[in-house]
């Protein structure tokens, strides 16, 4: 069964993924206002009323900035971690409430969402995989590290939404004080282009049709330098730079793509974790740029 998915906003000023089927549908995140969601859903053809539920990966400003109203005004429920909903400065109405196990899939009609734990400076977060039955879409943002879990779920989807935050370089050279970049890169906070691109060339299966780079920082990064390298590597892939400032097309993955595999091994550790914040660090109400 194909799948439509687009992002309707990814950045540290807010995140929003849509994956759904035709019929129904969910969102993964609700980091920008009610009605920049709404506009955006509608530029796209899409409608609200298909919505089923919002899936929230961590407590974060720039993944709730919207939910309060959203799931008020529309009514939908919203699955989230007893951890992260006590981190929460909002007021949901407890019957739309609905507990999130990490550990436990959650139906939505024909949709099956699997969530997953992963590394983040925050209370309880997880990423997310969207399937249908023959479909399998991944949202992997806001990762300290590409961990056993993430390669596994990456080598399983057609598409997916990947973080590629930071360049290193310009992070180092950057404006940014030393305790901030120390946070970005030191396995609680966000993936480089050059590690999301060492699990893509590695464990892309040869069915992933799509890949959108997600979470981009503004300061850190440059949408053309991390388009530019991972086409070098995309062995017939498309490869979509998930913007901070507007929505992507809506895209339709049905599965039948065939491709050439990932080259497999072992990721490389991730560089510059200074030994002083390979502990999680104390948890933070707000994001990481």
């Amino acid at each position: 069964m194909t799948l439509y998915i687009a992002s309707l906003n990814s950045g540290s000023n807010g995140n929003c993924y849509y994956v759904g089927n035709g019929r129904e549908s969910v969102l993964i995140d609700a980091g920008i206002p009610c009605r920049e969601t709404e506009r955006r859903m509608r530029s796209l053809g899409l409608s609200l009323s298909t919505v089923k539920a919002i899936f929230i990966s961590h407590e974060h400003d720039d993944h709730i900035r919207g939910l309060e109203v959203l799931s008020r005004r529309y009514q939908l429920p919203v699955y989230i971690s007893d951890n992260t909903l006590q981190q929460l400065r909002l007021s949901l109405e407890p019957q739309l409430v609905m507990r999130l196990d990490p550990r436990v899939r959650v139906t939505a009609g024909d949709l099956t969402i699997t969530p997953f734990p992963k590394t983040h400076d925050a209370s309880d977060p997880c990423s997310f995989v969207v399937s249908s039955p023959t479909v399998r879409i991944g949202i992997f943002t806001d990762l300290g590290v590409v961990c056993e879990q993430l390669t596994h779920h990456f080598g399983q989807c057609h598409a997916a939404f990947l973080e590629t935050n930071y360049d290193e370089q310009l992070l180092d050279q950057g404006r940014y004080p030393h305790f901030l970049k120390n946070r970005i890169r030191g396995g609680f906070g966000h993936l480089s282009n050059r590690q999301a691109l060492e699990l893509f060339v590695r464990h892309r299966p040869d069915f992933m049709s799509h890949l959108f780079l997600s979470h981009l920082s503004r300061d850190n990064n440059r949408p053309e330098l991390v388009l530019d390298l991972f086409e070098k590597e995309a062995r017939g892939t498309k490869i979509v730079i998930a913007s901070r400032d507007h929505e992507t097309e809506l895209y339709a993955i049905d599965g039948l793509y065939r491709g050439q595999a990932g080259t497999g091994g072992p990721i490389a550790p991730a560089r510059h974790i200074p030994s002083v914040i390979r502990s999680r660090p104390p948890i933070v109400q707000g994001s990481l740029f």
